[in-house]
């Protein structure tokens, strides 16, 4: 992967000496690879919160590239393809 097909570092991570990257994660090989952070925190709930918010960035961007988008109709579908898959209903990726 070149630099330039990176993504970019948010400003605030850049200007804040304490931010921690979490998570990347791409698509190689025709599957996921993760790099995860973990420690800084106890509670699950925590990491929940973080999915929750990155499922709202992801719908919202989808919405800003796409005005047909409506991000509430998104997060529903994002979430059926999440409880399908977290509670082993089926293949990985795959809601239907």
């Amino acid at each position: 992967m070149s630099a330039k097909e990176q993504l970019q570092i948010p400003a605030a991570a850049q200007r804040d000496p304490r931010s921690l990257e979490v998570l990347r994660v791409w698509i190689a090989e025709q599957d996921q690879h993760i790099a995860l952070a973990f420690g800084m925190w106890e509670d699950p709930a925590d990491w929940g919160t973080l999915l929750a918010d990155l499922a709202r960035h992801i719908a919202n961007a989808h919405a800003e590239q796409d005005r047909h988008v409506n991000t509430d109709d998104f997060l529903d579908r994002l979430r059926e393809g999440f409880d399908h898959d977290l509670d082993g209903s089926g293949e990985e990726g795959d809601p239907n």
